[in-house]
């Protein structure tokens, strides 16, 4: 498989090829959003033009990724232009563990099916349709920009004003809208949707606001990954052991929708279809720590491993240490 990374070091900025254990660097290219437009433009699969560009230099893979080196990783994807152009989403209720875990938030003893068990059985019943029939619609949500994304080994936050941060491992669909407004799969990279659980335990209706929370993806964006059934492991580290760790797969044998209908309910509305615009899209989880009881502090390691996307994803947990402030709007009227 085809596995491209974004380092930058000062203000410069490349793309590489993944050749365990270097990194080959691709030529007249700055950036993987650089990239994915020169391949739309050309016609090309982006396999094929990253090979095309990947040339003699490389660099040693290890020291990048400790943190050893004057390069750092960047987020598998980005807009390199215009961070705000990148927009952040998920689909929630694909995997049969997720709704267990969602009924068992939100159930009461009155109660025989939640909101979120119906929703999970719509799509059990109608969310992997015939070829180019529309099925059912998954949850979605809004999880913020390009300014709320970060790459390996950088923190994710708990702020002043959360009620906690849990991780959600998870794979998550890339893609690029095209000039001409067509949407276009970049590939797949592993990913951290950090959420707020205990603030949507308390309502359901408070999901929206448990999502608006930084999340990370990479290193490693894989161009033309299989999205059949992945092995993926979450580990949560505390004080250099391990506090947790859970199994678990996705893809879309995993899963009640099938992607093709994913990617149709997120691309139907036009403001999904900006041109030049960057999407990541994060395809939900089977199993959360938060689900064991586990409340994660300050410093705490969360690491996501996905069999056949590189290298693992690793982020602190950095617990804000103010208090909430009130914030005032200035009218202007």
């Amino acid at each position: 498989m085809t596995r491209l990374i974004q380092i930058k070091k000062g203000n410069v900025r490349r793309v590489a090829l993944v050749e365990e254990p270097k990194l080959r660097l691709l030529d007249a290219c700055s950036s993987i959003y650089e990239l994915a437009l020169i391949a739309i433009t050309a016609g090309m699969k982006l396999s094929e033009v990253a090979r095309q560009r990947a040339k003699r230099e490389t660099l040693d893979y290890d020291p990048i990724y400790s943190g050893q080196s004057e390069w750092r990783l960047l987020p598998a994807i980005d807009h390199p232009y215009e961070p705000s152009r990148c927009l952040i989403s998920g689909t929630g209720l694909t995997h049969l563990g997720s709704a267990r875990g969602r009924q068992a938030m939100h159930a009461s003893g009155a109660e025989e099916l939640t909101d979120s068990m119906k929703m999970f059985r719509w799509g059990v019943d109608g969310g992997r349709p015939a070829e180019g029939a529309i099925g059912a619609p998954p949850e979605w949500f809004h999880k913020g920009t390009g300014c709320a994304l970060r790459a390996h080994a950088e923190p994710l936050d708990i702020p002043c004003y959360a009620e906690d941060g849990g991780e959600e491992a998870e794979i998550a669909g890339v893609y690029m809208v095209a000039p001409d407004g067509r949407p276009c799969r970049i590939g797949f990279a592993v990913g951290n949707e950090f959420s707020d659980h205990q603030l949507e335990k308390k309502n359901y209706l408070y999901l929206a606001g448990s999502k608006l929370r930084t999340c990370s993806l990479g290193p490693e964006l894989v161009v033309d990954a299989e999205f059949e059934s992945t092995p993926v492991t979450a580990t949560i580290e505390r004080d250099g052991k391990v506090l947790w760790a859970k199994s678990f797969h996705t893809g879309e044998s995993e899963m009640c929708h099938s992607l093709r209908n994913i990617e149709h309910h997120h691309f139907k509305f036009e403001l999904h279809r900006r041109p030049s615009d960057i999407h990541v899209h994060f395809f939900g989880t089977d199993c959360l720590s938060f689900s064991d009881h586990i409340r994660l502090q300050d410093g705490d390691v969360m690491q996501v491993a996905a069999e056949g996307f590189g290298r693992p994803l690793r982020n602190a947990v950095r617990t804000a240490k103010s208090e909430p402030e009130f914030i005032k709007v200035i009218p202007l009227g």
